[in-house]
């Protein structure tokens, strides 16, 4: 495959993404994605009253918040006409979400403030930083593997039409920033590892490399857009140890690329976190006990095994986890058909049956170069710990919604998309042209997400 045909094909995969999620964006109903209201309020505190909110008591109304999910989010309620018995402050008094981290939120103000505070124009907006998710995570597989036809787009087609994903992008959430962050540091890793080979016009390779501070940025930059990628800091650490011990370094080098990662990552987080110890006390840095204190009636893992068992609370988590994590629109409230979820298990069965076929045919990690192993140990190091953080809140509240995962679709988009290819592997050498099945296939997958909105989506919000 031609580097202009991969540039070519690439552009339709973001050129499809654009149309979906624009699509998703416009046609969800106004505050029906998961905690919207708190997200939009955030961001007009910033742009109406010129400042950071800070979460307080009452910021978290149950009763109201259920209410509105259950009507539908109806006028009656939003606007406080007729509320009946429910006691209703009005959609702005919903900010549950201000203890987050700003960076979003300061990103999306501008736009708020020229479309008076338009939410189609912030979901949109939203949008674009979800282009950015794509091209970065095709951008780190095409970097990592320029030998394997297909493998980057695959991967990046995948992250792009999963029809979930593409409601959360196309909705007010600081989880498309969250994302692109989490892309941008990615590619700055697998740079810093080796792995960007320049081929000059004599035939020889060239190594490019980037500067440890751009690592020490980048993880600065995550800890000021939200802290479910805080892991990010462990990311770029293990970056340079990974390096450390690869070239063998002396201890002076070592330790100016640990400086040059850690001093300026801990420069601007520690501004945000100096100010909420100053606003919340005590040793809250990230307003979480705050958050816990204020969350009032949200569902604790312990209420839910008093109600209905321990058995039915595993099988809740794994299934909800699962469907939520291709699609369960609004606030969780419109699933898909069984059927629909029981294709997307046997995708999965086969995406992991295809990576065994993959790595057994290619003699994978046995023929691949220290800098893609290393590359690797990284990926697989975010995916651990995306799953570990998201177990370890759910130990908490009862929040089984597979878009908590996504901070790790990077490496998820590499497992698809090596899977795919090991399935291709068998007959690659009679039938050349099925390299580009799998690309073919994600397609598929944007097809269905256009399919989902029209048929289940928009009909039930």
């Amino acid at each position: 495959m031609t580097r202009r045909v991969e540039w070519i094909v690439l552009g339709c995969i973001l050129a499809v993404y654009l149309v979906i999620a624009g699509q998703y964006a416009a046609r969800t109903p106004d505050w029906q994605a998961p905690d919207e209201p708190a997200h939009y309020n955030y961001v007009r505190q910033i742009a109406d009253e010129g400042r950071l909110p800070v979460l307080k008591m009452g910021d978290w109304n149950q009763d109201y918040q259920t209410a509105l999910t259950g009507s539908k989010f109806s006028p009656d309620l939003t606007e406080c006409r007729n509320p009946g018995e429910i006691a209703c402050p009005g959609l702005e008094a919903i900010e549950y979400e201000d203890h987050q981290p700003p960076l979003y939120y300061l990103l999306q103000a501008p736009v708020y403030a020229l479309t008076d505070g338009d939410l189609g124009a912030l979901r949109l907006w939203s949008v674009v930083m979800g282009a950015g998710v794509v091209f970065t995570t095709w951008a780190v597989l095409w970097v990592l593997f320029p030998d394997v036809p297909g493998l980057a787009l695959t991967g990046a087609a995948f992250v792009a039409f999963i029809p979930q994903h593409l409601s959360i992008l196309g909705s007010v959430s600081n989880d498309a920033l969250a994302e692109l962050v989490v892309g941008l540091t990615l590619l700055a890793v697998v740079v810093y590892l080796g792995n960007w080979r320049i081929t000059g016009p004599d035939g020889d390779e060239t190594v490019r490399r980037i500067s440890p501070v751009v690592l020490g940025l980048l993880a600065g930059v995550a800890l000021l857009t939200k802290s479910t990628i805080y892991f990010l800091g462990g990311i770029v650490v293990l970056a340079v140890l990974l390096r450390w011990w690869r070239e063998s370094w002396d201890r002076q080098r070592a330790a100016r690329h640990l400086a040059a990662v850690l001093i300026p990552a801990l420069l601007l987080g520690g501004g945000w976190w100096g100010r909420n110890l100053n606003v919340y006390g005590g040793l809250d840095f990230l307003g979480l006990q705050r958050h816990d204190e204020v969350t009032v009636g949200q569902m604790r893992r312990t209420e839910y095994i008093d109600m209905y068992g321990r058995q039915q609370y595993l099988e809740s988590y794994a299934k909800t986890t699962f469907h939520s994590f291709w699609g369960q629109f609004g606030w969780m409230a419109v699933v898909l058909p069984t059927r629909v979820y029981r294709l997307f298990l046997l995708f999965t069965l086969g995406v992991l049956v295809g990576t065994g076929l993959f790595v057994w045919r290619k003699r994978w990690p046995t023929t691949l170069s220290p800098p893609q192993q290393h590359m690797l140990l990284v990926l697989a190091a975010a995916l651990l710990l995306t799953f570990a953080a998201y177990l370890l809140y759910n130990r908490d509240f009862v929040q089984f919604q597979g878009r908590y995962l996504y901070p790790a679709l990077l490496p998820m988009g590499l497992l698809v998309a090596v899977g795919l290819c090991g399935w291709t592997t068998v007959v690659e050498d009679r039938f050349p042209a099925l390299v580009w099945l799998p690309v073919l296939a994600m397609m598929g997958l944007a097809v269905f997400a256009w399919y989902a909105l029209d048929t289940y989506l928009v009909p039930n919000l």
